[in-house]
């Protein structure tokens, strides 16, 4: 079993751990529903990897010595398992809150919530994932918890912050690159910071790494995201969603803007108007917009932001007081993330 595989492992077993009443019924069925689902959770997996950057794991029962001994110290990766799964269920919680303003249909290949649920349950379930996330919190040893809170607060403010401004993007016509990228920033990069802030806090990291790992998760998570705007428009159905489903919606994503910024302006006016435009069918609204892309370089010029994005996260862990196999494990699973095809 690799190191990711045993991390996945403990988060589930610790999120499936946490326990629901089971009524209201409406309340609380629709939590279950998101939180088993699982999806990568990649949030709670950072926190992990961030702590075992300076803390040993909890050896594999599966697998004792011999002797039948086990080699349990005292610095346990899981100690910041309260943390990973409080991050996952707020990104959760946000994620059923998105998918109502979006009016979403499906998330990750099912029903969303408030398609399943409707509105009013899928508001009042989040609403309630956030107390459960803060109840998670509360479990972290008491010498960490001040700056674990703190640094979950923070994330959980700039998220908020960056869904603001991406709805207010929805209704503006200047909206630039960088605008953008402070959006990306805040609305997708802030809870892999909080993520890798907690875990190393509780890891026993200085306050130089945390800065360095905290560097690292913000060129990370914007990266990510540009990952995820090319695969919506260049991936396949097999991702859960819609495929082109940003151009279809007209959203403001980094392919979007990077064209926008190079296009002549009828081509600006296409990129605009192709979405509203009754004329084409749905598949022919996508080809039409893809096309415009290619014809600008768009492609090409995302895939070189996110290289150039990781570079500098990778340069901000080799600088890591951590040792260097934890560090290229922790470059390697964040390398491969990037490269994914779903």
């Amino acid at each position: 079993m690799t190191l990711i595989e045993r991390y996945s492992r403990r988060i589930g077993e610790h999120i499936a751990q946490v326990d629901y009443p089971a009524a209201p019924h409406n309340l609380y069925d629709p939590i279950r529903y998101t939180m088993e689902d699982g999806g990568k959770r990649l949030r709670p997996l950072f926190t992990l990897m961030a702590c075992g950057l300076w803390r040993d794991e909890v050896a594999d029962k599966s697998t004792k010595p011999a002797d039948g001994s086990t080699d349990e110290t005292s610095n346990k990766v899981t100690e910041a398992l309260p943390a990973a799964a409080a991050i996952e269920l707020f990104h959760n919680f946000t994620l059923l809150h998105d998918d109502i303003m979006d009016n979403a249909p499906l998330r990750r290949g099912r029903p969303t919530v408030h398609a399943k649920w409707g509105e009013n349950v899928a508001i009042l379930s989040g609403d309630s994932m956030t107390v459960y996330a803060y109840r998670e919190l509360a479990r972290t040893a008491a010498t960490h918890l001040p700056a674990v809170l703190g640094y979950f607060n923070e994330a959980a403010v700039k998220v908020c912050e960056g869904q603001q401004l991406d709805m207010d993007f929805e209704g503006r016509d200047d909206v630039s690159v960088a605008d953008h990228l402070t959006m990306i920033e805040l609305k997708t990069a802030a809870l892999f910071v909080g993520a890798v802030s907690m875990g190393a806090v509780v890891g026993g990291a200085s306050s130089a790494d945390v800065a360095l790992l905290r560097e690292f998760a913000l060129q990370f998570g914007v990266a990510f995201q540009m990952q995820d705007d090319l695969l919506d428009s260049y991936g396949d159905a097999r991702l859960g969603k819609t495929v082109g489903g940003d151009i279809l919606e007209g959203k403001k994503t980094f392919l979007k803007m990077t064209a926008m910024e190079a296009a002549s302006s009828d081509d600006r006016a296409a990129l605009e108007m192709t979405h509203k435009d009754l004329r084409y069918s749905p598949e022919e609204k996508i080809a039409r917009v893809l096309a415009l892309y290619d014809r600008y370089g768009v492609r090409a010029a995302v895939e070189e932001e996110i290289s150039c994005r990781f570079a500098l996260a990778a340069l901000a862990l080799d600088a890591l007081s951590a040792p260097r196999q934890r560090v290229d494990e922790f470059k390697a699973f964040a390398l491969s993330l990037l490269n994914r095809t779903k």
